[in-house]
């Protein structure tokens, strides 16, 4: 699975292990419901996150756990909002989702569209701040266009598999895209992932 497509096998198995470690632990211990935050990102598959949350519900659900807390956590509304608090209280800001073969499709990526790297850990990020600070700035890294545009791409490298060379060929297509600040210093089109 390590050359999986983001948001592919490999990420269902990731979130299904994680789901169904959250729904023991809400069985175990009397909770009515789960839900995860994995869910109010762009950069999740939405529906990818809730079919392993409803699939962990239904193996515990002969005791007090009777369901998975869905909604529509990625509208423009609740994105925004997601935002606010995030910036209001300073939440650290993380550039990818989490495992090793993200961080490498993710730095490789940055690297063809002339993006900084992610950098784990420290007082600064790859790109931007290492924590959310400005509701409007972190909104726009994670636009729909930001995030559409990154997957179509990921995709395409994904399809290379192990073939170095092949990946090498995808990735330096983007290499004359490199983004430009703005004038008003914001990055236009770079993710935050």
């Amino acid at each position: 699975m390590e050359f999986d497509p983001e948001r592919g096998r490999r990420c269902t198995e990731c979130f299904d292990m994680r789901m169904e470690r959250t729904a023991l632990y809400a069985h175990e211990h009397g909770f009515d419901a789960i839900a995860t935050t994995n869910s109010t990102s762009r950069w999740e598959d939405m529906k990818q996150v809730d079919e392993s949350g409803v699939r962990a519900v239904q193996r515990y659900n002969n005791g007090t756990l009777k369901y998975y807390w869905a909604a529509n956590w990625q509208s423009d509304r609740l994105t925004m909002r997601k935002y606010e608090i995030s910036a209001a209280h300073k939440f650290y800001k993380q550039e990818y989702c989490g495992c090793s073969y993200s961080l490498r499709d993710s730095n490789d990526w940055r690297k063809a569209n002339g993006i900084p790297p992610i950098r784990i850990g420290g007082e600064t990020a790859g790109l931007g701040e290492r924590t959310f600070t400005d509701p409007l700035v972190d909104a726009a890294e994670e636009s729909q266009q930001v995030v559409d545009e990154f997957f179509a791409q990921a995709k395409e490298i994904a399809e290379a598999g192990r073939n170095r060379k092949e990946r090498k060929k995808k990735l330096a297509m983007y290499k004359d895209r490199r983004k430009k600040d703005a004038n008003d210093g914001i990055v236009d089109g770079i993710n935050n992932w």
